[in-house]
């Protein structure tokens, strides 16, 4: 077990929270009328913890992930990372969006090797994590394949595979799997968590799908409708490796889902969209 007193490279506490946001609220002007997507969110994720975030949609959850990115700021509150502001691009973290931009002129070996050119990784060494990242989501054989000959869910594992070649210490996930049919979100789901559980890298995970939440993540974090509020947040106590196949037919799973299934159930009943 890490002893409390760990240290990171920045002197910061090992156990302390690598993401926080203490109060935060974002509002924007849409023809000249005030929108407040969130407020008074506080939260707090540790290194290495998968939380996932489910609310219906409006409720600020990709705005939330976008703090964390450094991509906007808060009207409100604050978005500390590893125990500092976040005031600019985050470049510790790592952001997979629900399209997967993908360059359509570049073939997949190019797609993922993107991030280590412009940090001018040497040659050799961008080959081989390449064709590791390539291996590691099950893309072997399609390394000169481009965007357009792939379907949708290897277009997701190439994006997923781009993300995870420069080796963010938190990766930032925004609906990656939503536009799939559900055979297909089943085995990316599966893969997704054996890369988590093997590089135990911090992840967010935005989705409207609460049985994936249940599924994967160590923590559920439900929002209200807008403007988007913390509404509950609970443990998921299921064990780990955890197979998602399986595991939504145990009591457990069950349990689990009703109990944040009656967090969202009074927005489904006002006819919001989870």
């Amino acid at each position: 077990m890490r002893p409390s007193s760990s240290l990171g490279s920045n002197g910061t506490s090992l156990d302390a929270p690598l993401v926080e946001l203490a109060g935060v609220g974002k509002r924007f002007y849409r023809k000249g009328q005030a929108v407040q997507a969130c407020q008074n969110v506080s939260l707090s994720v540790r290194r290495g913890e998968f939380v996932a975030i489910v609310g219906p949609s409006g409720c600020g959850k990709s705005t939330l992930l976008n703090m964390v990115a450094g991509l906007m700021s808060p009207t409100s509150g604050s978005v500390c990372y590893a125990g500092q502001p976040v005031r600019d691009v985050n470049r510790r973290v790592g952001y997979v969006t629900q399209r997967d931009n993908l360059l359509p002129w570049a073939s997949v070996e190019k797609n993922v090797s993107l991030a280590l050119d412009i940090a001018g990784v040497n040659g050799g060494e961008r080959k081989q994590r390449v064709a590791d990242q390539i291996r590691g989501v099950g893309l072997e054989g399609f390394e000169n394949h481009y965007p357009a000959e792939l379907s949708g869910g290897m277009r997701k594992r190439v994006a997923l595979a781009r993300t995870l070649i420069y080796e963010p210490e938190t990766i930032l996930m925004d609906e990656p799997f939503g536009a799939l049919d559900a055979q297909l979100k089943l085995i990316l789901q599966d893969q997704l968590l054996r890369i988590w559980e093997r590089l135990k890298q911090t992840l967010l995970f935005v989705t409207h799908d609460l049985a994936e939440a249940v599924a994967l993540a160590d923590r559920v974090v439900v929002l209200s409708s807008r403007p988007g509020t913390i509404r509950r947040i609970e443990t998921i106590d299921l064990p780990r490796p955890r197979d998602v196949f399986n595991v939504r037919f145990t009591e457990r799973f069950g349990e689990l889902h009703q109990v944040l299934w009656e967090a969202l159930e009074q927005h489904v009943m006002q006819g919001q969209d989870v």
